[in-house]
């Protein structure tokens, strides 16, 4: 597991940063209207591009957090990461 990204909630959703060994970005997770039962409950860019989408999700255990998909032309493939609170921020973890 590697932490990613580091978030603070806002009314409206989260901002942070996204770091990587190539990407460095801040980042906008918008909540969105769900158009049906499967589409993104948030919408997530970086300045003006959207590159991924977040679903709300429950752990085993009860607890909440965001599935995440990242995508960019210069990723080999689409990343999934959680977005997990922890003490007064929220974390972004990617795991292989």
């Amino acid at each position: 597991m590697a932490t990613i990204g580091t978030f603070t909630k806002q009314d409206n959703g989260f901002q942070g940063a996204i770091t990587t060994l190539t990407v460095k970005a801040k980042v906008n997770i918008a909540a969105v209207e769900k158009t049906s039962e499967k589409a993104p409950d948030y919408r997530i860019f970086a300045g003006n591009a959207e590159i991924g989408a977040a679903w709300s999700q429950e752990s085993k255990e009860g607890n909440k957090y965001l599935s995440v998909k990242l995508d960019d032309p210069s990723f080999p493939a689409a990343i999934t990461a959680r977005l997990v609170a922890s003490d007064q921020k929220h974390t972004l973890i990617w795991t292989r």
